[in-house]
């Protein structure tokens, strides 16, 4: 498998994706939901400023109130996934968002537009759980081949919602603003409509599992044995550790979105029409490589020993950054697109170890449950992240990109271990 990964092209792959037809629709469910989102993405604060009236007070408090909101969101997803399989809770994840989204366009007070944009933001990260858990069904051992196909689909998604927000955008009027969020949300309702042709992955086989289970602890009902509790993600300290840790190995997010373009203008004396490059750096990579990196985890034990090249990779990144600080105008440019070249190496190989990992260390009857935990990473990540960056590390200059690195470097190197320590207990 690992060979035929390698030698395919990647179209080949779009293909012929792993789980046949319903992995395809899937990757075409995704691009169309990230076609949306880059929209939005692109949209947002011009729309609250220029529509909504917003302060840049409010819209700040807005679009972190929201990000603390979307935490709930996996979690939530993944305990109505148990029950109620993960197409259904995937559709209704499409729905909210189409619903909070169009309510916007009629919210003239902040406080219901804080109401909309939280429930938003909440249906946004519980999709992106249900996506995870879906392909991770449906793709089987080949899941971190899916993944780097899945990120493949998702790029080129943000970029044409980049591109068409920028059409409304050139036209700058408040109805062009508004036609923007609505084409937002008619992409998550196409989104939906794709995910009802999908089949459930699993359900008859995982109802039979979970009925027929007897590895664990068994409890007699009426002198039956009956099977064990389903696990709890909440009452697993190991699994928990490893979330929190997680939380730590997804700073690459905030440092190339926040961190590097405001460093660039305020601490650096690189051209300030050299932002842009960040995303277009990160694009590309992403394109040429991610494939190449997916190909270094084919197991939950490569995951482990590939952990500290996160490290590594945002340590690097910091550096350069550092740098930086005190260069002239061709020096610093140089170093800060090594920069996004290093955050953007880091963001490949979480995206593959932090997916791998969170379903090996899970048990496999409450996947949906763990998987939902383990979402809030991310979540997590994208409230605080900014945070530090512009509280921290931006504030200490030099010094605070050089802390960063090496407690991410820490970081990793602890999740090395402890998720070691786990795999070796798991049977």
């Amino acid at each position: 498998m690992g060979e035929r990964t390698r030698g395919d092209g990647l179209l080949e792959q779009l293909r012929r994706p792993p789980g046949g037809r319903d992995g395809r629709a899937m990757l075409l469910t995704l691009f169309v939901d990230r076609t949306g989102t880059g929209v939005w993405a692109a949209a947002c604060v011009l729309y609250f400023t220029e529509v909504g009236r917003l302060t840049a007070a409010q819209v700040g408090l807005l679009l972190g109130v929201s990000s603390v909101a979307g935490i709930a969101g996996t979690p939530l997803a993944g305990r109505l996934a148990a029950s109620w399989g993960v197409r259904r809770v995937l559709i209704g994840c499409h729905l909210l968002r189409a619903a909070a989204l169009m309510a916007v366009l009629f919210c003239a007070a902040f406080t219901p537009l804080l109401l909309v944009v939280a429930l938003a933001t909440l249906g946004d990260r519980a999709a992106r759980a249900m996506e995870m858990l879906y392909a991770t069904e449906v793709a089987g051992e080949r899941r971190s081949a899916y993944r780097a196909l899945s990120r493949t689909s998702m790029n080129a998604g943000y970029a044409a919602g980049a591109g068409l927000a920028a059409l409304g955008l050139a036209v700058g009027t408040p109805a062009a603003y508004r036609v923007l969020v609505i084409a937002d949300v008619a992409s998550f309702l196409v989104a939906a409509a794709l995910v009802a042709t999908l089949r459930e992955p699993g359900r008859a086989a995982a109802t039979a599992a979970t009925a027929a289970a007897t590895d664990g602890p068994t409890a007699t009902v009426g002198g039956a044995a009956a099977p064990a509790p389903r696990p709890n993600p909440w009452r697993d300290a190991g699994y928990l550790r490893f979330v929190a840790l997680d939380a730590m190995l997804t700073i690459d997010d905030a440092i190339l979105n926040v961190g590097l373009p405001l460093w660039l203008i305020h601490s650096t004396r690189a051209p300030h029409a050299l932002v842009p490059a960040f995303l277009a750096i990160n694009t590309v990579v992403v394109v040429l490589a991610q494939l190449r990196v997916s190909a270094l985890v084919s197991t939950a034990r490569q995951a482990v020993r590939v952990v500290p090249l996160y490290g590594f990779a945002v340590l690097g990144c910091c550096a350069a950054a550092a740098l930086a600080h005190r260069t002239g105008p061709l020096p610093a440019s140089a170093l800060l697109l090594l920069a996004a070249v290093l955050v953007t190496l880091a963001e490949l190989i979480r995206s593959v170890v932090s997916w791998e990992l969170s379903v090996a260390l899970a048990p496999e009857r409450a996947r949906p449950e763990y998987l939902g935990v383990a979402g809030m990473a991310h979540s997590t990540e994208k409230a605080a992240g900014p945070l530090l960056l512009t509280g921290a590390v931006l504030a200490t200059g030099p010094l605070g990109w050089l802390t960063l690195g090496a407690a991410t470097t820490a970081a990793a190197y602890a999740q090395r271990r402890y998720g070691a320590i786990r795999l070796a207990l798991t049977p």
